[in-house]
């Protein structure tokens, strides 16, 4: 941080009017300015970089490209039947990586999300309108805001345009990149799986993660525990070790720093063939109170 410059002198000949200072305000250069935005590069199986737009900074960790997106963008590379004709949302997405996988390798319709903050949004709309993949002008994925818990109604609106057709439609896929660090949203984050996601069989939010902080590790898994207590299936599907931590000086045990994790939590087969209610709770990501 920039050193405070010293305030004029205030005293007997020399009062606050006189100097123009005031004791309440800040000197111009008590506060550094704010990071530039920046770019990192994804660099597809078939050779084809993707340039993505980072805000310069952010209080919501949007100003980085997780390692779980990059774990995200590969896997639907690797296995494109995984988001092929379906439907796709992304929660917190930041530069929207997965997002921008999942339409280029034919997803019907994705919508990327992050907090509606206008930097935020216009970043995401950026990596969507410069996106090398995808067609000029291309509707099947859009962005907007949304904060994770509270009503989900304008992003579900995406799935059936301006007319009434598929209206109740929900998501095949979710995608949750490197967003369990933020321990105290893990029941907001279910409210809006339980909202947003398809009762079906298949339906599956992927949530991807790295605990960045090892000595918290344990907070991190219990938004599992929440999913299982809540009446979701969770399965563990994929490990992979990074060449190197994404924070390389941070604390903590290097190796649990450089693994990344993946996770199904899918809807119970009881559930999806209506042999079983949904656990009653309010639901305020639905803005309704109801035994599902």
């Amino acid at each position: 941080m920039t050193t405070p410059a010293a305030p004029p002198a205030v005293g007997p000949e020399h009062t606050e009017e006189d100097s123009g200072f005031s004791l309440f305000d800040d000197p111009t250069d008590f506060y550094p300015p704010s990071p530039p935005p920046t770019t990192q590069q994804y660099l597809t199986q078939s050779g084809v970089p993707i340039a993505l737009h980072l805000v310069g900074h952010s209080p919501l960790e949007a100003h980085h490209l997780w390692n779980g997106s990059r774990v995200v963008a590969s896997r639907f590379e690797e296995h494109p039947s995984l988001v092929r004709d379906r439907t796709v949302l992304e929660l917190g997405a930041g530069a929207g990586l997965p997002s921008l996988v999942a339409a280029a390798l034919g997803a019907r319709k994705v919508v990327v999300t992050d907090f509606p903050d206008p930097d935020l949004v216009a970043n995401m709309w950026r990596n969507i309108e410069e996106c090398s993949l995808l067609k000029p002008e291309e509707e099947r994925i859009v962005a907007d805001g949304y904060v994770w818990g509270t009503p989900a109604g304008k992003v579900l609106a995406h799935l059936h345009g301006k007319g009434e057709e598929g209206k109740g439609e929900k998501f095949d896929v979710l995608v949750l990149a490197d967003l369990l660090f933020r321990h105290s949203e893990h029941g907001h984050l279910l409210d809006s799986i339980e909202a947003t996601m398809r009762v079906a069989e298949e339906s599956r939010a992927f949530v991807v993660f790295t605990s960045y902080r090892p000595w918290l590790q344990h907070k991190d898994l219990k938004f599992f525990d929440l999913a299982r207590e809540r009446g979701f299936v969770v399965e563990k599907v994929l490990e992979k070790k990074m060449d190197r931590p994404l924070f390389e000086n941070d604390p903590g045990d290097e190796e649990v720093r450089k693994t990344v994790t993946g996770w199904f939590v899918s809807w119970p087969k009881e559930y999806v063939e209506g042999k079983m209610t949904w656990p009653a709770k309010v639901s305020v990501a639905r803005g309704e109170d109801e035994l599902r």
